[in-house]
């Protein structure tokens, strides 16, 4: 994986993170959401994680967010 690549999971960790707290959950109650482990949404949101395409949906209906979403960072 290059710079790039981990910028840019990096920046949809942060978005994950920026939607959850605007919308008051704890990672735990956020992963309880969508059906995933608490420590796989941290990773996520350090942006240790390459994300599957269910994975990121799973996020968003989680988060009552549409997975563009989530993909709405800034790439550079």
């Amino acid at each position: 994986m290059n710079l790039d690549d981990r910028r840019f999971l990096r920046a949809v960790g942060d978005r994950v993170r920026q939607l959850r707290t605007a919308r008051g959950l704890t990672q735990a109650e956020l992963a309880e959401r969508c059906g995933l482990h608490r420590t796989f949404v941290g990773s996520v949101e350090r942006g240790e994680r390459n994300l599957s395409i269910l994975n990121l949906r799973a996020i968003a209906r989680g988060l009552r967010a549409g997975p563009a979403d989530l993909l709405a960072v800034s790439d550079g």
